[in-house]
Order: structure tokens, then sequence, then C-alpha cells
């Protein structure tokens, strides 16, 4: 009888030691864990396959251009004064270093702002003020790996900043992108990713 009640007594102790989780506090009056920061991007599922109509393949599209996608996110993160978004291939690495394909690299979209609009504009900065460079230049650079390849990933990443970024665009999108990547470093408050696959049509 004396062992089972140490035993008892222990395992007590043990329930009343484990922290509880964030829902268990939520239940309790405590506060509930933040919800995640999302994106959505309307033109195809996360995972999809991306349409030829954001492609370099799109009709009447520049080489190395296309029509960007509507992007929009929710679940912001409290303090957040900009957004990064980084859209890039990763298969296609360049001049043999660690480097993938920046397809768009778009920073200091204001706090205030939850979406991105289809087609946005060509041009240094879109509307809202944000910058913006691919490696065609100040524009949305559409996927473009080849037909007679395998299917290549591309990635959007959404960062949600706690400040507004002191980086003007430099003489690539490649260095605008170190430069960017290098200034976020510890100001990231959340961080939303978005996939797609794409290869030319035959």
């Amino acid at each position: 009888m004396a062992i089972l009640r140490a035993v008892l007594a222990s395992t007590f102790v043990a329930l009343v030691a484990m922290p509880m989780t964030a829902q268990e506090r939520g239940q309790r009056g405590g506060q509930p864990a933040a919800r995640p920061m999302t994106m959505t991007i309307t033109g195809f599922a996360d995972g999809g396959q991306i349409p030829v109509k954001f492609s370099q393949a799109a009709e009447g599209a520049a080489p190395g251009e296309g029509t960007s996608p509507a992007i929009s996110w929710s679940n912001v993160p409290p303090g957040t004064q900009s957004f990064f978004l980084h859209m890039h291939d990763m298969e296609v690495v360049r001049n043999k270093t660690t480097d993938d394909q920046a397809h768009w690299v778009v920073w200091n979209i204001p706090a205030n702002v939850t979406s991105l609009s289809e087609g946005e504009p060509k041009g240094a900065q879109l509307p809202n003020g944000a910058y913006q460079f691919s490696a065609t230049g100040q524009v949305y650079r559409g996927p473009g790996a080849p037909a007679n390849g395998p299917m290549h990933h591309y990635m959007f990443e959404l960062y949600a900043l706690d400040t507004k970024l002191d980086v003007q665009p430099a003489a690539d999108a490649f260095e605008s992108r170190t430069n960017v990547m290098k200034a976020i470093q510890g100001h990231i408050l959340g961080k939303a990713v978005y996939g797609g696959l794409f290869k030319r049509p035959q």
C-alpha cells in the first residue's frame, strides 16, 4: 500500500509539472498561440502546376517576363512594419554558386498592404511604393523551365518585418537580393511560403 501511495504521489507531481499546450492555455483563459501568417495565390494550388499565363511562355510576353499572379496574405504578426517577397527557382544555380534564380524580389511592401494584384506593372517601384527586381530587370520574371527537362520548383516566400528596410536597388537582382537578405536578419516576425511547379509546354 505504501508503495502504491508513493507511485500515485509521484505521478501527480509529474502531471502538475507538465507544461500546458497553447490550446490548453486558451481553454483555461490564457493567451492562445498566434496563428501563423499564411499566403494564397489564387491562380494555382500550393504545390500545383503554375499556369502558362504566369510564365515566360505566356502569349505576348517578352522573353523573361510574364503576368504576375495575384497574391494575398493574412494573420499578419503584430508590430509588422513592412513585407519582403522572394520568388526563386530552386533548380537554377547561378555561376556555380549557392545563388538560385531570382524571379521576383519585392521589398518594403507597406505594412497596411495584404495583397499584390495580378499583372503588377514594370518599374523600379510598384504602385504601393515597394521596390522590385528580377533577373530580367525591374519587373516580375515568370517561370521558364525548358520543356525537355523536369518540372522546376518555384517558391514564393513572404517575410513580415519589424522595420522598413534602408535598401536601395543595386546593379542587379542578385546584389539587391543579397543586400535585402542581410538587412532582414534580426527583423523577421513571421514567414509564409507557397510553391508551384512549371516547365514550358511542348
